[in-house]
């Protein structure tokens, strides 16, 4: 019994001891985690539980001359769904989830309901907390999301996660979309002024501490080392948005009609240098369609061809060439040089043809010729005379990606027997389309080469920060006769050479045509051409000047006076429309007024003005179906483009014209009423789909 009763009591002493120890133990933790790793234990439970959040600074605007909204950042959101919320019973999912996805659908028409109510179910049951509905929805479509079943009852209850963000917005769509630019911070690519001016425009990000709370939310604690969010500064740029949308708009039209594989056209402020235009289209290989995917006029190098004759005949003139209409012999019309020909192909005539002719035709067996008897025994002379004209540096302008000028040497290993003749016409060297617009804005500008501008000024929260000034690059490229004899060169182009058809405008225009082949790994290509006009007006005060470059025009057509002029002339004749400071009443002759036979199938338009003597610009167009538009003294054809699978604008059009272009659609034509299509009950533009009838009201 001694034995039973003294082995009980060692069991509980040990037990007791074994209490003793593990308590021991646990006081010696506790004091070591509080002694020894107290401080870095709260350190980083303040980590889990206290964050720095970046609070994101809002980019400042991009600015027309106008101060209207080229590019903006409007709020968006990505909308994710706690579907698995315990606060949402299943009971209530099941008997709404249909509901909200049919709404979902609707709003968003990515997803059919059935879709999206198949991923919300199989998400619960996988216990989803963080689903993503969509990305990028606008606040309008957030507005209406609230509303929806499951949804309404709020963040907690319903579900609903909302995160904000901000979307960078052009109001006017894809205007000057390239020239406006990007910045993708992740690929370190800089495009536009969206590059160019982004230490302005990102303004600098604030930060702020948080606490997490239950749910998983964090909210902002106060903290003296907050710091707030700097916003981004303005920048007010020199386009027009009315001039720029008449070059898109134009360039766009010529460009399809011409088949033309790229194009561009900018509009320069002589005195100030300022861009009020700049347009960029290219057609895609893969639908045909136009749209900005490059800034040619800033990045394509190429030979500019006949434009760069100018540059040549001053390099002439300051070597002593006085009298225009002195007189060259060019036999034939082309010359050799070194087993390579250089050949007329405006038809100019054979033997001797004054300076003024060789220039306003765009001879190239003439200049070649003058430029060659002139420096063959001293080329370097000729390049020296280019190079005095900055014609061989970079602008320097700040919108990044600007093409590097190609003006070779005589010490340079390409420089062969031909590059002299060759050169002198505008190949073996290759210069931008902006920087070739410089030089012939140096001319207008009385010699004085300034520097392109895109930005006038900077500005923070409405105030002005930064004005920037007009930078002169080159205070004169020539000396003044030489200006004056140039100008009257590129005035006698208009007057009685390559461009006559600008010769009706009510202001005087100065420039010259350019019809250059280009250059491939075989050699110059006789089926592509960059055809380009440059100029400027009025020619007797000029403002402003303008080159348009079309490149490789492929229905027929590729001569600068029917590809790039008209154009030009659109351009210029929207800034005359609109600008009453270089409108000169006192120069405006009275001109017939002719009858118009409204729009049609322009053989048909033609035989009509043919028969009553009436004429016909030069610069009518080869589609098919045309407007006939009255201009000056005479009647212009411009295209109606009738696109494919689209309805077409048929108001104008004679009922026959009209029913004709339907019915090739697949349409069914009903018509009501005589005369011409005034109403048509399918908009134009909307998708044409066959057996659909359409309906023309007509009216005398």
């Amino acid at each position: 019994m001694k034995n039973i009763k003294a082995d009980i009591l060692w069991r509980v002493f040990l037990v007791y001891i074994a209490m003793f120890l593990f308590g021991l133990a646990i006081i010696a933790k506790v004091a070591y985690i509080q002694i020894v790793e107290g401080d870095e234990l709260m350190a980083k439970a303040d980590s889990l539980t206290v964050k720095y959040f970046m609070v994101e600074a809002s980019r400042g605007n991009i600015c027309a001359n106008d101060e209207s909204l080229l590019a903006t950042s409007v709020p968006i959101f990505d909308v994710r769904m706690d579907v698995a919320s315990p606060l949402i019973s299943n009971e209530y999912f099941n008997q709404h989830v249909g509901d909200l996805a049919s709404q979902l659908a609707s709003l968003f028409k990515d997803k059919s309901a059935w879709e999206y109510k198949s991923s919300l179910t199989k998400q619960r049951k996988k216990g989803n907390r963080y689903f993503l509905i969509k990305k990028n929805v606008t606040y309008e479509e957030l507005k209406s999301l609230r509303k929806f079943p499951i949804f309404e009852l709020g963040k907690y209850k319903g579900g609903l996660i909302i995160l904000p963000k901000t979307k960078r917005q052009k109001p006017f769509g894809n205007l000057a979309l390239r020239t406006i630019g990007y910045e993708n911070q992740t690929e370190n690519l800089r495009v536009g002024l969206e590059g160019a001016y982004s230490e302005y425009l990102a303004g600098k990000n604030g930060q702020q501490i948080r606490r997490r709370i239950n749910n998983g939310d964090w909210v902002p604690l106060f903290d003296e080392n907050e710091i707030e969010p700097e916003d981004g500064k303005d920048i007010i740029t020199t386009i027009d948005v009315n001039i720029q949308d008449v070059a898109e708009s134009s360039l766009h039209n010529h460009l399809i009609e011409h088949n033309a594989e790229w194009g561009c056209a900018v509009l320069m402020e002589v005195n100030t240098g300022h861009i009020l235009a700049i347009a960029n289209l290219t057609r895609d290989k893969n639908t045909g369609k136009y749209h900005e995917s490059y800034n040619h006029a800033i990045g394509a190098s190429v030979e500019p061809g006949s434009t760069f004759k100018l540059a040549s005949m001053i390099s002439l003139f300051e070597d002593g060439l006085e009298n225009l209409d002195d007189t060259v012999d060019i036999g034939k019309g082309y010359k050799v040089y070194s087993g390579l020909t250089i050949q007329d192909v405006h038809g100019i005539r054979d033997g001797r043809v004054s300076i003024r002719e060789i220039f306003e035709l765009s001879s190239n067996a003439g200049v070649s010729m003058l430029v060659y008897d002139k420096y063959s025994a001293q080329p370097q002379k000729y390049i020296d005379h280019l190079y005095d004209m900055s014609l061989n540096e970079p602008l320097g302008i700040e919108i990044p990606g600007e093409g590097k000028p190609f003006i070779k040497n005589t010490k340079m290993s390409s420089w062969s027997k031909v590059s002299l003749p060759f050169m002198s016409i505008g190949y073996e060297l290759q210069l931008t389309p902006l920087q070739t617009l410089t030089f012939y804005n140096a001319v207008a500008n009385d010699g004085k080469m300034v520097k392109p501008m895109f930005v006038r000024e900077i500005r923070d929260a409405g105030k002005k920060m930064k004005t920037f000034e007009t930078e002169v690059i080159n205070k004169s490229i020539c000396s003044e006769s030489s200006i004056i004899k140039a100008k009257e060169l590129l005035e006698g182009v208009v007057i009685r050479g390559t461009a006559t058809s600008l010769n009706k405008s009510p202001y005087k225009i100065a420039g010259k045509t350019g019809t250059a082949q280009i250059a491939s790994s075989t050699g110059y290509d006789k089926r592509n051409y960059n055809a380009s006009f440059v100029g400027y007006f009025p020619a007797d005060n000029p403002k402003y000047s303008c080159i348009v470059v079309v490149s490789k025009p492929s229905t027929g057509r590729y001569y600068a006076s029917s590809v790039a002029v008209p154009v030009f002339k659109d351009i210029a004749d929207k800034v005359y429309a609109t600008n009453l400071e270089i409108q000169n009443n006192d120069s405006l002759e009275l001109h017939k007024v002719y009858p118009l036979y409204a729009k049609g199938f322009q053989q048909e338009i033609k035989q009509i003005y043919e028969t009553f003597e009436i004429p016909l610009d030069s610069l009518s167009s080869n589609s098919d179906w045309v407007i006939a538009l009255e201009q000056d003294s005479s009647i212009v054809l411009k295209s109606r483009i009738i696109k494919e699978g689209e309805i077409p604008n048929l108001k104008g059009m004679g009922a026959r014209d009209a029913v004709y272009v339907l019915e090739n659609m697949g349409l069914k034509v009903k018509v009501s009423g005589r005369g011409f299509v005034s109403e048509q009950s399918i908009l134009p533009g909307t998708r044409a789909v066959k057996g659909t009838t359409i309906i023309l009201k007509l009216s005398v």
